[in-house]
């Protein structure tokens, strides 16, 4: 039997590194886990997850009409609801799936007991399970949406707090007359802070940095 060894930043990535190698689904593949990963202390003894994949003996082979890893004849919403519930199995965990989709954007919700521990510090395993979606559904796809991942309704409360914190840093910037800095943030959360803001004539902001540490800078508007 034909097996391939993976590796990731999670154990989702692994597997999914693994179907694109085997050229299969992930439910026609035996997966055996190898290294759960860890993040480590900032950093520091961080070990990447890996997995040992082989088709499993019922499964076709290539050239034998192979299954692409989402499916085929599914539009791109429903691929997506294939994906995250197959990254979910990945994880051993039991949740549904709910899926709605308008003209700019497709929405994911899991829904399931515990599903809050997904979301994980400031929504970055919620952001990672959404960035993995969004590269399994748009990897050769034109006309492309954005997918959105979300859990306990996390998004419209993150949105809420973001867009509170922006109207009072900016407060804070007019009342000091100098500008004032936002931790970094991600580049979802940064536009929301400056949206939150753009109507604002007395102040204007910019990003500034690179990468993970780039942040949002609020200034006041001299003229005002």
């Amino acid at each position: 039997m034909k097996f391939v060894e993976t590796d990731g930043k999670n154990v989702a990535e692994a597997i999914q590194k693994a179907c694109e190698l085997l050229q299969a689904s992930r439910e026609d593949l035996e997966i055996e886990i190898l290294e759960n990963g860890s993040s480590g202390f900032r950093g520091l003894g961080a070990r990447k997850a890996q997995v040992r994949a082989a088709r499993k003996e019922t499964a076709p082979v290539s050239g034998q009409e192979a299954a692409p890893v989402l499916g085929s004849g599914n539009g791109p919403a429903r691929q997506a609801q294939i994906a995250l519930k197959g990254l979910l199995e990945c994880l051993e965990i039991e949740a549904r799936v709910e899926m709605k989709e308008d003209g700019e954007r497709i929405y994911l919700n899991i829904q399931g007991d515990g599903c809050g521990l997904l979301i994980g510090r400031k929504g970055q395993t919620l952001d990672a399970l959404e960035y993995l979606v969004n590269k399994m559904v748009h990897k050769n796809a034109e006309g492309k949406k954005r997918i959105v991942v979300d859990t306990e309704n996390y998004r419209a409360r993150r949105e809420e707090s973001l867009v509170n914190l922006a109207r009072r840093l900016a407060e804070k910037a007019r009342q000091l007359g100098r500008p004032v800095t936002i931790s970094p943030m991600n580049a979802h959360d940064r536009r929301i802070v400056h949206l939150a803001l753009q109507n604002d004539r007395s102040l204007h902001t910019r990003s500034m940095g690179a990468g993970l540490y780039r942040k949002v800078i609020i200034s006041p508007d001299k003229k005002s």
